[in-house]
Order: C-alpha cells, then sequence, then structure tokens
C-alpha cells in the first residue's frame, strides 16, 4: 500500500509542475443603460446537424488528466464543484461540454449550435474519472443582427 502513495505522490508532482497552462478572460456582460437601444434582434439561418465530442481524464477528483486545450468560451455550462473545504476545485463535466461545442462550432464553420443537447457519460473508478460529452444540434449561422 506504500507503494501505491509513493506511485500516486509522484504523479501528482508531474502532472502539477509540467504541462501547460491556458487562462480565459471572458468580458461579463452588463445591462445597458441610457438612451441606448437594447433591443436587439438577429437573424439566424439553421441548417444541418451538427455535432463535437470530448473526453477528459480525472485523477483525484480534481486533476485533469489530457484531454482537449480548446473550449467554447462565454457560455456557462454549470457550476463548478465545490470542495469539502469550501475551495473552488475545477468542473470537468463543464469544461468537457465546453470542448465539445467548440469542436461541433469550428468542424462545422457555423456562429452557434441552434438547440443543443449535450450527452455526458461518467465512468468513475474512485480515484480515476473519464468523463464523455457528444453533443448535438443544428448548424446555426447568423446573417444580420440589428
Amino acid at each position: 500500500m506504500n507503494k501505491f502513495w509513493q506511485m500516486a505522490a509522484i504523479a501528482t508532482l508531474i502532472a502539477t509542475t509540467s504541462g501547460c497552462v491556458s487562462y480565459n478572460v471572458s468580458q461579463p456582460s452588463a445591462s445597458l443603460s441610457g438612451d441606448v437601444k437594447t433591443d436587439l434582434k438577429a437573424d439566424v439561418k439553421v441548417g444541418e446537424a451538427i455535432s463535437g465530442e470530448s473526453s477528459t481524464n480525472v485523477l483525484f477528483g480534481w486533476l485533469n488528466i489530457g484531454g482537449d486545450t480548446q473550449f467554447a468560451d462565454g457560455v456557462t455550462y454549470g457550476g463548478a464543484s465545490g470542495g469539502g473545504m469550501g475551495l473552488p476545485l475545477p468542473d470537468p463535466i463543464s469544461s468537457t461540454k465546453a470542448a465539445a461545442a467548440f469542436k461541433a462550432v469550428k468542424s462545422s464553420g457555423s456562429d452557434l449550435i441552434v438547440a443543443p443537447r449535450y450527452e455526458v457519460t461518467v465512468n468513475d473508478y474512485f480515484i480515476f474519472k473519464q468523463v464523455n460529452v457528444k453533443v448535438t444540434g443544428n448548424k446555426g449561422s447568423i446573417q444580420s443582427i440589428r
């Protein structure tokens, strides 16, 4: 059992000291005040069906091993997981959903996914978890915004 903990410590050390970090900065939306017209309408052309898939491996419930590095930004896919001591931990399900949405939009050349449906599969093996997400919907292309 002691050898198991030594290997787990080495794996954690390697995973936290190597790799790259990506930072996404999004501008939060706020209501407009004054004489600014806020009644915007978009003409969206709905096209054929599109889909995207992504997978993430999670060690110890919070350490993402592998997975995608590009994500759809600006859309909230759920709240972050909470730790036992009130610490915010990464939410592998929402990040995997964002990666699947990015792949669907990028591969189809669309602007958005119309009526997205997410199929989430989680295989939990106590200290190791695999999250698989498939998103399906329709291609949405913005024709104009007025």
